[in-house]
């Protein structure tokens, strides 16, 4: 999510250095493109994710139906497995929610490292793509498959089972090694609160990494509107005095406006060092006023005299 995010920003940031330099019309709408196409692929991750936190849900609860001997294994590669095909978005949930399962089960099971090792080697074979039929212990009824939804949307082809009329022992059916004794049960569902956790945890960070974006953004627009000012005030001597401003307004909007100041004055002033003819000293002074105004100082300090109340 930090990637797009980043993606999104960046595509802010560019249309706003492209309207800086001119072309403002084109330079919007290209920036509008490609901030819409990162909230898409956004979304797109996000719907994975849950799909496949419903995935890794899916096979747990079939574990449990099932309580199928030595059939953990194959469950935790199927809950992987199908997650995965999901789209990035579902791998990692697959493996956030199987790296909090192992972590807070390791003891608890009461059989060790080992047994975790065992468990991430199937989370990860089924993660990867591995057909998790591997791990499938012998007379595990056909219902217990991949997810038939899963399956349809990856066309996987699924190794066909001939059903045998005998009867399966009843020694054969017994607790599997994820649900041993029956005071494990309370520790189970707590593992389910903690996943739920975990997910809240991660839509909340969202949130506040959607905040961020939205005061980029805002930012963005603070220093493209200093810009256009400075452009049509043509006022002398004004330029540190835009700069200041730009600065002071984006970063009211927050840490994500005073992120997009930065990257834009600096882009700025790396951009046109060697363009305004007036070389470092001059460079220098623009930032220290871009500094003045991202730091809270009054942007006044540069105003020169004469320039008009509206600016």
């Amino acid at each position: 999510m930090r990637l797009l995010l980043f993606a999104a920003c960046v595509a802010l940031v560019c249309a706003s250095a492209d309207a800086w330099f001119g072309g403002v019309g084109d330079a919007v709408s290209r920036g509008f493109d490609r901030a819409r196409e990162a909230v898409g692929s956004a979304v797109d991750r996000t719907r994975e994710a849950a799909q496949g936190a419903g995935d890794m849900y899916s096979a747990y609860r079939d574990m449990r139906e099932s309580n199928w001997r030595n059939s953990d294994k194959y469950f935790h590669a199927r809950g992987n497995y199908d997650a995965a095909q999901r789209g990035p978005g579902g791998r990692w949930a697959a493996e956030v929610i199987s790296n909090a399962r192992e972590g807070y089960q390791s003891g608890l099971s009461g059989q060790g490292e080992e047994d975790t090792r065992a468990d991430q080697e199937a989370n990860n074979w089924g993660r990867n793509g591995g057909d998790p039929n591997r791990y499938r212990p012998e007379g595990l009824p056909d219902r217990y498959e991949c997810g038939e939804e899963v399956a349809a949307v990856r066309g996987l082809h699924r190794t066909t089972r001939v059903k045998s009329s005998t009867p399966v022992p009843p020694g054969r059916r017994f607790k599997s090694s994820f649900s041993v004794p029956e005071a494990a049960h309370i520790p189970d569902m707590r593992l389910l609160l903690f996943a739920v956790c975990v997910v809240l945890a991660c839509a909340c960070a969202d949130a506040w990494l959607f905040d961020r974006a939205v005061e980029a953004v805002q930012g963005a627009g603070d220093m493209y509107s200093a810009y256009r000012d400075m452009r049509e005030s043509n006022w002398k001597n004004s330029d540190k005095y835009f700069h200041a401003r730009g600065n002071y307004d984006a970063a009211q909007r927050g840490p994500g406006g005073r992120w997009a100041a930065e990257v834009i004055s600096n882009a700025r002033e790396g951009y046109q060092s060697g363009l305004s003819g007036q070389g470092e000293a001059d460079t220098r002074a623009d930032q220290e006023a871009n500094e003045w105004g991202r730091n809270g100082g009054d942007p006044n300090r540069y105003r020169p005299a004469g320039l008009p109340d509206r600016y």
